[in-house]
């Protein structure tokens, strides 16, 4: 009996205590309306853009949270948030101060054409996390996302999932980003080496790998400087345009090594600028959507179908700009038992130019093929007087066959077709990097 009285008190006692300590936290947590108003005020200041909050209140139990439910920002195309939930370490909470232990994020959608509003007002974010650093401070320990959309200027949307651990100053220490349901697995995973502002990149796409690293420094001006190399090995290419909700061009594997370097004052502007340099080789693939044999020898009007490929190569520049992306490709070479081909394309806000020599092994060689037009209805030339001048090209110079004598012919092709029935359309592709 004397046992179950003393049970009776603790449990008492406990009761009471939780209940104080109830009181106390009710006492210290300021209202929902005056977190919501303070929350809005907060973010437009931050943003320098007009906010509007759903719903925005504190949630107790099981432990203490900050749920914002339904935020977007005033903007043609707004960023959303369905809810932002931040749990405050208990700690520094009870001395009225707000220190996040993590965020979880679930249901947004960035629209790239939106992020250009918000490069101003992250223009002081290096200095304040530089500020953070040396003070030791980690305003946030981890952030976690799920079905977060981005939407790309022309409205491709992609999902993404992931977590990042940070260390004080904002800097990742562990990054991990997938795309959910998307087989095979494709996700990057990021891994700081020690205190440096250097990391590991671990990656699958396309059922490969990719490989490599990646620095960020900060100048003395406050301009973020990235480099960095990767190494795709085993990439299947259409696998890996489909993981992105892209329509591939080619399929098959492809390897090489890529480098990459960006300059800006924010992050937002560090991804507008980035640049890669891809020097790649593929084997056995398949050029898809096109049948260069049945395009040359239609002079264009026909080039429905596939042609496989027994190898490819080239180098392949991108370019981010504020506009999109502008993809270069140069020393493109391609060879099969029935042909081969060689040039070069320029594909910027979905709009391809593109010329290639394509050589046909039964005598036809040097044959002009230039593609042009939106990407999703490209169209094949073959200018008038082609196919003459690059069998005559093959009669000048016999036995030459695929070099000297292709590259003649095509020469002689356009003599031939510089009359009034010209077609113009052949591709100039702009210096790596060059806006649309």
């Amino acid at each position: 009996m004397a046992r179950r009285q003393t049970w009776m008190v603790v449990a008492g006692g406990l009761v009471v205590l939780l209940g104080a300590l109830w009181l106390v936290l009710v006492w210290l947590i300021p209202s929902d309306d005056d977190l919501a108003v303070h929350a809005a005020g907060e973010l437009q200041a931050r943003l320098g853009l007009p906010v509007r909050l759903g719903a925005l209140h504190w949630r107790l139990l099981p432990v203490p949270a900050i749920v914002m439910e339904d935020l977007a920002t005033d903007q043609p195309q707004p960023i959303t948030v369905k809810k932002l939930t931040a749990y405050p370490e208990l700690a520094a909470l009870l001395q009225r101060r707000v220190v996040l232990d993590r965020v979880e994020l679930d249901g947004a959608v960035v629209p790239q054409l939106s992020l250009r509003a918000l490069d101003g007002a992250l223009r002081g974010a290096p200095a304040e996390a530089a500020e953070a650093a040396q003070a030791g401070a980690t305003p946030l320990a981890r952030f976690e996302f799920r079905d977060l959309t981005w939407l790309s200027r022309y409205g491709v949307a992609v999902v993404y999932d992931g977590e990042i651990d940070f260390d004080p100053g904002w800097r990742p220490r562990l990054a991990v980003l997938r795309r959910p349901g998307v087989t095979p697995a494709t996700d990057l995973s990021l891994t700081r080496q020690g205190q440096e502002d250097r990391w590991a990149i671990r990656s699958h796409v396309g059922g490969g790998t990719a490989d490599g690293e990646v620095q960020l420094q900060t100048r003395t001006d406050g301009r973020l400087v990235l480099n960095g190399q990767l190494q795709p090995r085993g990439v299947d290419v259409a696998s890996a345009a489909t993981a992105f909700n892209r329509k591939p061009v080619i399929a098959g594997k492809a390897s090489g090594n890529t480098v990459l370097s960006a300059q800006a004052e924010t992050l937002v502007g560090l991804a507008q600028s980035l640049h890669t340099k891809t020097v790649f080789t593929m084997g056995a693939s398949t050029l898809l959507r096109v049948d260069l044999d049945k395009a040359v020898r239609s002079l264009g009007k026909d080039h429905a179908g596939q042609t496989p490929l027994d190898t490819v190569s080239g180098q392949l520049d991108t370019q981010n700009t504020p506009r999109g992306m502008v993809m270069q490709f140069t020393g493109i070479k391609a060879r099969s038992g029935a042909l081969s081909a060689s040039g070069q394309a320029r594909l910027a806000n979905r709009h391809i130019e593109a010329e290639f020599a394509v050589d046909l092994v039964d005598g036809i060689i040097g044959v002009p093929l230039v593609l042009s037009g939106p990407v999703d209805k490209v169209a094949v030339s073959v200018p008038r007087g082609a196919v003459a001048g690059a069998v005559l090209g093959t009669a000048v110079l016999p036995g030459i066959g695929t070099a000297i004598g292709a590259r003649l012919g095509a020469t002689l092709g356009r003599i031939f077709n510089s009359g009034p029935d010209h077609q113009s359309g052949t591709a100039t592709p702009a210096a790596p990097g060059a806006a649309p």
